[in-house]
């Protein structure tokens, strides 16, 4: 993606190897690159899938660098497919019939929050993704007790996050405004979980966090329209405190109240 389409391009050529490494890639894998540009990260992301006999599939908006990354891959290069369009749409019907795929891309800010619902919403979601990030946002999705938010909380309810490394703006070409960061998330869906399950949950935390200032018991007592020494006692019965705000639930405690409130 070029500058209009909020992309920057990642010039730090000691970043690469080790944000191909996170991926962990497989024989048969097949990887989703999104926004690969002028394929500073693409070709050698090729170069590793070669050697191990995976696939790259890479998804191009902008139809000048589409046509440019086609011309530099050359007709020869069985193990790279190229897709102009809009990623968000084409995930879905890219992946929906692919085993163990696996996600990677420098993800421009404006469509960060609309990638992870889209991931966390998937019934075949990415096994693994690699994504760079504004680094605020990999801060907040890395966020444990007492500093959890609604997005860490959602997102990782589908896949466990780790910081692989924060890049500084002159890593970038043009540097951006702000700081990034490389996240990896491991997919938590092995195990089967419901549709039902999975809807209980958001509103849940959705509920939860709706007023991060004001204590659990409040929001919960709000929006389950329930007495406020209700809220307390179900506050309670998770291993919490009356006044526990909504930053200091687990991933574990956020589950066992969504269980517990839609009984």
């Amino acid at each position: 993606m070029g500058e209009r389409l909020g992309q920057h391009m990642l010039v730090n050529k000691t970043a690469i190897p080790k944000i191909i490494a996170a991926l962990d890639l497989q024989p048969n894998d097949t990887v989703i690159e999104i926004g690969p540009g002028e394929g500073a990260l693409t070709f050698p992301l090729l170069e590793a899938a070669k050697k191990v006999g995976a696939k790259v599939i890479a998804i191009e908006k902008d139809l000048h660098l589409a046509n440019q990354l086609k011309s530099y891959a050359g007709a020869t290069v069985d193990e790279l497919e190229i897709v102009t369009g809009d990623a968000l749409k084409l995930l879905h019907s890219l992946t929906d019939k692919l085993n163990n795929w696996k996600l990677i891309g420098n993800i421009p800010y404006y469509i960060t929050g609309q990638l992870l619902r889209i991931l966390s919403e998937s019934e075949n979601p990415p096994k693994t993704s690699v994504l760079m990030v504004q680094e605020e946002v990999a801060d907040r999705i890395c966020s444990r007790p007492p500093k959890m938010n609604l997005l860490s909380a959602i997102t990782q309810f589908w896949a466990q996050p780790e910081l692989i490394l924060r890049l500084k703006p002159e890593d970038f070409d043009p540097p951006p405004k702000v700081k990034s960061a490389v996240i990896k998330l491991e997919s938590r869906k092995q195990q089967v979980v419901s549709s039902n399950e999975i809807g209980r949950y958001y509103r849940l935390v959705k509920l939860i966090f709706k007023q991060p200032r004001k204590t659990a018991a409040n929001n919960l007592a709000d929006g389950l329209e329930i007495s406020k020494k209700e809220a307390v006692d179900l506050i309670k019965s998770v291993g919490l405190q009356e006044n526990s705000r909504p930053q200091d639930f687990s991933l574990d405690q956020l589950i066992k109240l969504s269980t517990i409130t839609a009984k």
